[in-house]
């Protein structure tokens, strides 16, 4: 009896038959290598700095710097029309006078480069005490206008802003630095020394035997002027250490932050004070 042949073709064997997989094999492990290597890369380039935040390289820094710069530039010409005529007068007159010592000493090519550095740097003089000026004399008498000026002093100072005030807007703003308390107060004289007196029996209770100073600012006699308070305030002798800086602000911390004013007289449509309210009004 004869054998019938079968009808399914036999499987491939050898290489053929596993061609088709190994090369699927290799496809994805290549794949799978660069998105490895990709993100070793990503994790390289995105740096974090002690902030938690990524870094930013220099010439993004040296951007962000002019472009401020520009700013305040066009700020302070709007207020001051005199600044570029001043720029250039303590450009020319500093370059001037180095290069006439050049020329005196017989090497006039020599010293240009100094005398340009030197130029601009007398510019950027000018245009900061300037900018500054016109910053002081916009703020100059507007309610908060102390603190801002309080919050821009370089250094270690722990500025509290507004922590007593009045429905005037009054204010008393607490500074906590090496030569102990400041405590900074601006508005009507009248009413700002009862308030300067208040806050500082209360801090007494919590610092003890730290200094504690009262500076009033303003025009009059015995007063500090607003161009002068960051001047005035770092001045002050240094009389606690860092450590010490530390310790007095975590007492401070308990005497909590800013309180708003609460205006006298009855609440409006008849309303009774709450207990809380009664509380922050006896303060």
């Amino acid at each position: 009896m004869a054998r019938s042949k079968p009808t399914d073709s036999p499987a491939p064997s050898g290489n053929a038959g596993r061609g088709p997989a190994a090369g699927r094999g290799r496809s994805s492990g290549a794949a799978a290598g660069a998105t490895a290597v990709s993100k070793i890369k990503a994790g390289r380039s995105a740096k974090v700095g002690k902030d938690g935040q990524p870094k930013v390289g220099r010439l993004k820094k040296v951007g962000n710097q002019v472009r401020l710069i520009k700013q305040a530039y066009t700020l302070t010409r709007k207020n001051d029309p005199r600044l570029p005529w001043l720029m250039l007068i303590a450009f020319v007159v500093v370059a001037g006078v180095i290069e006439l010592l050049a020329i005196l000493f017989g090497a006039p090519f020599l010293f240009i480069p100094i005398a340009v550095v030197l130029g601009l740097m007398a510019a950027m003089i000018v245009f900061g005490r300037r900018a500054q000026g016109s910053a002081y004399r916009q703020v100059e008498g507007q309610p908060g206008a102390a603190a801002w000026v309080l919050e821009g002093m370089r250094g270690d100072w722990r500025v509290s802003a507004g922590v007593a005030g009045t429905a005037q807007l009054d204010s008393v703003h607490r500074v906590l630095g090496r030569p102990g308390v400041v405590l900074v107060a601006e508005g009507s004289p009248a009413r700002v020394r009862s308030l300067l007196a208040q806050e500082k029996k209360r801090i007494a209770r919590v610092v003890g035997d730290t200094p504690i100073y009262d500076i009033v600012v303003g025009e009059e006699e015995g007063q500090v002027p607003l161009r002068k308070l960051s001047t005035h305030v770092m001045k002050l002798p240094r009389n606690l250490s860092a450590g010490e800086v530390n310790t007095l602000g975590r007492r401070l911390a308990a005497l909590g932050g800013p309180r708003p004013p609460v205006p006298g007289g009855p609440l409006p449509g008849g309303r009774q004070m709450s207990v809380s309210q009664r509380q922050v009004r006896r303060r």
